[in-house]
């Protein structure tokens, strides 16, 4: 018989039924005014997940495009940037900033540790020119979230924008874009948003439209001037993954449905789950307490077990994917997303796969001790 598929990896994440259902409805044009209502009500429930009134776009690219986005409506070259990087994903700003040439200030933070905002306040005041700050919300690469709301008031306080890379983090952790600052918030359909991959969706503030006004870069497809405009009859500037826009007016119902406080605590509880799951297995989690991301656990791999054995065994013996780590953290440890479409049963079958995995390698992990931690949190009976 065909073999059940568990995935349990940051994205492409697993997609909904409804969802699937959405997208797979016969094709209609996306000048219609069937599409521009669609539009309209996709935009009104994003702005609640966002927690903004701000204007809000989607894109028909990745979530890589919206960053492309961000930065190439905002820095003319020679400007100065300051990035705050903690993990791959971090890099990715430096690497966009370079290419539309600015000047860019890099502040790396310890891998698994969170962006220092005492660093940042004293960056900003020794560059007071600095244009923007770029940021990552939830480091997917290590599994740590970062204080948005203490880095959002440090950047208000100056002329810089606050540009924020919520692609993992958006529509699992709460994020409040107008309370905290966030100047441009950039995220992805397929992580918490349970969609497949392909658009990305973008605030921006009245803050940011005064410098967009004044860009020099050139820019065309993600030109946010044109896709404004566009916007006025809820149109899009080109042509629109309008099946995928169907996926995300679906998604967003369930996420509204559930509540979007739930959805928030939902993700918590099984990172809570895990993190005790973990622990009790005798394993070392990557990242503290009070900064792990309720979306993603990265873990060290036991001694003499190389993370991506435990994954080959993982997915050949179980149908079980975890994703692996990246750079200097390759093959030292593996990470367990619980994120978007996800319940308490997806994380004890993640726990239950990792203890057979462990056991199947020789490693002395009790069978049941994740289990049983993961159950007590899910009992309310763990301390």
């Amino acid at each position: 018989m065909p073999q059940k598929e568990y995935l349990m990896i940051p994205g492409p994440t697993p997609v909904p039924p409804m969802v699937m259902n959405a997208m797979s409805q016969p094709m209609f044009g996306h000048r219609s005014p069937e599409f521009a209502e669609i539009h309209k009500n996709i935009i009104e429930k994003l702005k609640l997940v966002f927690q903004t009134q701000n204007d809000v776009f989607v894109l028909s690219s990745s979530g890589t495009g919206g960053m492309e986005a961000a930065v190439a409506n905002i820095i003319n070259p020679g400007e100065k940037v300051l990035v705050l990087v903690g993990g791959k994903f971090g890099e990715r700003w430096s690497e966009l900033s370079y290419n539309y040439g600015a000047q860019v200030i890099q502040q790396d933070f310890t891998w698994g540790e969170p962006v220092d905002i005492n660093v940042v306040k004293k960056e900003l005041a020794n560059n007071p020119d600095i244009k923007a700050v770029f940021a990552t919300f939830n480091e997917t690469s290590t599994g740590v979230f970062n204080d948005i709301e203490k880095l959002g008031k440090a950047v208000s306080n100056t002329n810089a924008l606050l540009i924020l890379d919520g692609i993992s983090g958006a529509g699992g952790i709460e994020i409040k874009t107008d309370e905290w600052n966030v100047d441009i918030l950039v995220t992805g359909s397929q992580k918490a948003f349970m969609l497949p991959p392909g658009l990305a969706m973008i605030s921006v503030s009245s803050k940011a439209w005064e410098k967009i006004k004044n860009k020099k870069s050139p820019c065309y497809y993600f030109d946010l001037l044109k896709t404004r405009k566009s916007m006025e009859k809820y149109n899009t500037a080109y042509t629109p993954a309008v099946s995928l826009f169907l996926g995300l007016n679906a998604s967003l119902d369930l996420i509204i449905e559930e509540g979007v406080n739930n959805v928030f605590q939902r993700h918590i509880q099984l990172r809570n789950a895990t993190r005790a799951a973990i622990d009790a297995m005798g394993l070392k989690l990557m990242t503290e307490n009070y900064c792990a991301s309720p979306v993603i656990t990265s873990i060290y791999a036991p001694k003499n077990i190389g993370a991506d054995d435990l994954r080959k065994v993982l997915k050949q013996q179980y149908n079980i994917s975890f994703a692996g780590g990246q750079a200097q953290l390759k093959n030292k440890i593996f990470r367990i997303a619980h994120m978007g479409f996800a319940d308490k049963m997806d994380v004890i079958t993640a726990i239950s796969g990792l203890e057979m995995a462990l056991n199947n390698l020789n490693s002395p992990v009790e069978l049941g001790s994740g289990l049983k931690a993961a159950q007590e949190v899910f009992l309310g009976r763990h301390k």
